[in-house]
């Protein structure tokens, strides 16, 4: 597993440089049509469509795996000199570790043989002319029996036998031992190959292939359904984010689908959260009542408060006080109304149960809120993932006729739809962030939402553009004048989206520690100053308040002297930070 060979090139692309993208647009822009001034327009696709980060795994193809586990076994049976079934035993004892069978070996190769089964002298068949098999116990010509390296000597149909079975109970057949109970010894892919039927044969041989990837720390197959790729992953400071060769981008740390900027664990008991019984009661307590006789929840959804509850129970009751219906009338207040619940309320008899029922309810509308727009950033990424496909498999080809550009010069299109559907990823799990995020931390909380609202609007600029503005130009009769002009905004939205999303994951994988305790209260006030301090809005341009004109150079905007507005694209950062938390540029 040393090779670097297949290394799986990164699918995200080198932004253009900081001046490319003019430093009157900013991300806090609320329209989504504008004008966009830049600077360099003469951006070359292929020039800039380089990976920003080395990846630190290999994406493994089932001739990759094969190549390599043949690699691992030849090099144990040379070091050790030893048959190369015997090396293949060994590695799959030690979890396909060549330093760890070389380090075993060479210090108790007594051990090691006696914990695999190989044996260091092999045994030979009896040398007669016919010999009774040890399980049918019939007697066989010499050339109808076989024997692993301890001797025993059994028919080749019950070899056959005991080997098909062994193979159709799983994995365990990849360490078979001889079939006498008294005897230990290994029988390997040489026995499998020289007896087994054709069928048990793949068997075997996929068994062996899959345990090289399932046994082996550092690889793990694609969790994707389907998937016949895996990945070699090397540990490092970089993320475990990974994107295999079918698309599907997953974390290898818990193998959910890559989820940056929150952790393995949040994800969990959101996914956890989402799927328990824990949300049905909460909506239970929150909406319904129990019946006073049966005890089984009652949901009231429209009506008076005369309720009846259903077959066997039939018992009639006030929705209100929960007391027996026969009990009220108009001198308890009507169908409408129950006194006798408002004198009781008043003496604070349903104090705890109003409690709990409200406890429950805004429980569950802070649930539903994230919930929903977690679900509704799901749904945007898998439509952009159709638009995506559909524009690599026909609407490229049909855009360049009607522009009459050739494809390698519209790669800035596929480009955007990429950091789309990787934008929406990150957006959604935003949501399980905030989610989580502790009530009590006031100015984390409302710079989080400052930082995520941001965030959502300039997505949605970009996924405008790519969507809606390239409709005109595919719908063109004849190629349009303006399309290099569209091919300017598009790629330096998607380079401006795809710097903002990059520093705001990682603000939030360093748990916005920019927002510290001694100047909460001074860095809330910019969730309410949002506006003034990051920019004014006018058809897609952007001017920092207290910022002069392009022609008059720009200057620094100092709020309470917490805040510090970049000169570059007029962010809002906080005053503690020397570096613009969206385009990277420096104080």
């Amino acid at each position: 597993m040393d090779s670097e060979d297949d290394m799986h090139d990164a699918n995200d692309v080198d932004s253009p440089d900081d001046d490319f993208y003019s430093g009157e647009t900013g991300m806090g822009s609320d329209d989504g049509d504008g004008e966009y001034d830049f600077v360099d327009n003469e951006m070359e696709d292929s020039e800039d469509i380089t990976s920003r980060q080395q990846p630190n795994y290999t994406i493994l193809s089932e001739t990759d795996i094969k190549k390599y586990q043949e690699g691992d076994i030849n090099r144990v049976s040379t070091v050790l000199s030893i048959e190369r079934f015997a090396a293949c035993i060994l590695l799959r004892h030690y979890n396909w570790s060549v330093s760890k069978v070389h380090d075993a070996w060479f210090a108790d190769e007594e051990n090691v043989r006696k914990a695999v089964g190989l044996l260091e002298k092999p045994v030979e068949m009896p040398n007669a002319r016919e010999l009774t098999c040890g399980i049918c116990f019939e007697t066989y010509q010499h050339e109808r029996m076989s024997a692993a390296a301890c001797g025993h000597p059994f028919c080749d149909a019950c070899w056959r036998g005991y080997i098909s079975t062994s193979i159709s109970d799983g994995p365990g057949c990849l360490m078979l031992r001889c079939p006498d109970p008294s005897c230990s010894a290994a029988v390997g892919q040489d026995m499998v190959n020289k007896l087994a039927t054709y069928e048990d044969k793949e068997k075997y041989a996929r068994y062996l292939c899959r345990s090289y990837i399932e046994d082996n720390r550092k690889t793990k197959w694609c969790p994707a359904p389907g998937c016949e790729y895996a990945v070699e992953f090397v540990m490092g400071d970089g993320s475990y984010d990974v994107c295999c060769n079918c698309s599907y981008c997953f974390c290898w740390n818990c193998t959910e689908e890559a989820h940056r900027p929150v952790d393995c664990g949040t994800v969990a008991k959101w996914i956890l959260k989402n799927s328990a019984e824990s949300e049905n009661m909460n909506w239970i307590l929150a909406n319904s009542k129990p019946c006073p006789k049966c005890k089984r929840p009652i949901e009231k959804n429209q009506g008076c408060m005369h309720i009846t509850c259903t077959p066997p129970c039939k018992f009639e009751f006030c929705w209100l006080c929960l007391g027996a219906w026969s009990e009220h009338g108009e001198r308890t207040g009507g169908f409408y109304a129950c006194n006798r619940y408002e004198a009781a309320k008043q003496e604070g008899a349903y104090d705890e149960s109003e409690r709990r029922r409200e406890m429950a309810k805004n429980s569950l509308e802070r649930y539903t809120h994230y919930y929903e727009r977690w679900a509704t950033n799901q749904s945007s990424r898998q439509k952009a993932l159709a638009d995506l496909q559909s524009m690599q498999a026909e609407k490229l080809e049909k855009l360049s006729d009607k522009q009459s550009q050739p494809e390698s010069q519209l790669k800035f299109i596929i480009e955007a739809w990429l950091q789309i559907v990787e934008c929406r990823r990150v957006l959604k799990w935003t949501y399980a962030y905030g989610y989580y995020l502790p009530e009590h931390e006031h100015a984390k909380r409302q710079f989080f939402e400052y930082l995520q609202g941001e965030a959502e609007s300039g997505l949605e600029r970009l996924h405008q553009c790519a969507e809606k503005e390239l409709q005109v130009y595919l719908d063109a009769e004849a190629p349009m004048k303006d399309f290099n002009d569209f091919r300017t905004k598009l790629a330096g939205l998607t380079s401006v989206t795809r710097n903002y999303f990059e520093n705001l994951v990682r603000a939030l994988e360093t748990g916005l520690k920019d927002v510290g305790s001694s100047n909460s209260q001074a860095t809330c006030s910019k969730s309410s100053n949002s506006k003034s301090l990051s920019s004014k809005v006018k058809g897609g341009k952007t001017k920092a308040v207290g910022t002069s004109s392009r022609s008059g150079g720009p200057s620094r905007n100092l709020d309470d002297n917490n805040l510090w507005s970049c000169d570059h694209c007029t962010f809002a950062n906080p005053k503690s930070t020397s570096t613009c938390q969206m385009c990277d540029h420096h104080r």
